[in-house]
């Protein structure tokens, strides 16, 4: 008998070959599905002509300068829009409060892609959870331990920390599939206590959906029963490390920071400026721009590149008529 082959066949031959070229070229045309892909940090500072410095990296921080300090502090709220749905590839942190003050204790919190801390305060053993909100204090000097007794979680899916790497801080982090969309990140006070025979006062944190739920992150404890509000605020866009990703790239992503809320009310802000941090343990690559929009502040972070020292730091001309 005779072997048969698609040689046999030739009408057959120009029809499956006829399929199989326009598959192959349809497999190259697949867009990739990281909308916030670009070259890796080190392929854009070499094409740059920059050095990386350590993470983790400040890539934008803003500050808005208040009239006056705000009393009988009650609540701060400040919205973020993201454009775009940032995966776990990235170590992505965005703080709405980069760092704030009541009665001269310092806190400070926002949104990461990866949070991590401790699911077991006994073991503190490190633990990874990907996207959650996170919120943290300082102790008074920054010096002395502050302790786990000044955390309360939220539910048992929390994670929480308490160390000193970054100056003394205790802290509680929550998951939280947050996403492209405007969301709310608020510090409200709550209940006020006594230890050893001294007032505290727990504030709560929690960050609303685009959709409207509140999501409860945890609460910390601070010394104290009435407090006042510094007369600024600010906030930041972070590229850090992770054990799990080192060496993370950088997202291609807009940040939208809203007008600062305090006390259900839009602060007296009298100016807001942007700056890159390019020295000290804040510094990062050039790759984001902060500009005013109306009353808002929008970070764009993209490729690297090599900036105008002059344009290090610059004002930013807020208009609250959103024109």
């Amino acid at each position: 008998m005779p072997a048969f082959t698609l040689r046999s066949f030739p009408p057959l031959c120009r029809v499956l070959s006829a399929l199989v070229v326009p598959v192959f070229a349809l497999a190259e045309e697949v867009p990739t599905t990281d909308p916030c892909s670009q070259p890796s940090p080190v392929e854009m500072a070499k094409e740059a002509g920059v050095e990386l410095p350590r993470y983790p990296w400040h890539l934008a921080n803003i500050w808005w300068t208040f009239k006056e300090p705000v009393k009988d502090f009650e609540s701060l709220s400040v919205d973020v829009t993201i454009d775009r749905d940032v995966p776990a590839d990235y170590n992505l942190y965005i703080a709405p409060v980069g760092v704030a003050e009541i009665n001269g204790l310092m806190f400070y919190g926002g949104i990461q892609t990866n949070i991590n801390g401790w699911a077991d305060p006994e073991s503190r053993e490190r633990v990874h959870r990907e996207h959650g909100g996170i919120f943290s204090r300082w102790s008074s000097d920054k010096k002395t331990p502050i302790g786990l007794d000044h955390v309360r979680v939220a539910g048992p899916d929390c994670l929480v920390e308490s160390a000193g790497y970054e100056g003394e801080f205790a802290s509680v982090r929550r998951p939280l599939k947050w996403s492209k969309g405007t969301w709310i990140y608020q510090i409200r006070k709550a209940e006020t206590v006594e230890v050893e025979g001294q007032p505290a006062t727990w504030f709560e944190c929690r960050i609303q959906s685009p959709a409207g739920e509140w999501h409860p992150i945890g609460k910390l404890r601070f010394e104290g029963r009435d407090f006042t509000y510094w007369a600024k605020h600010s906030a930041f866009v972070e590229v850090y490390a992770t054990q799990p990703l080192p060496r993370s790239p950088i997202p291609k992503v807009e940040v939208t920071f809203g007008w600062p809320q305090v006390n259900g009310r839009p602060a007296a802000v009298t100016g807001a400026s942007a700056h890159y941090p390019d020295r000290g343990t804040q510094a990062g690559p050039d790759c984001a721009t902060i500009r005013a929009e109306g009353e808002a502040v929008r970070v764009s972070v993209g490729k690297i590149f090599k900036r105008d020292p002059a344009k290090r730091s610059h004002p930013l001309r807020l208009d609250p008529a959103g024109g």
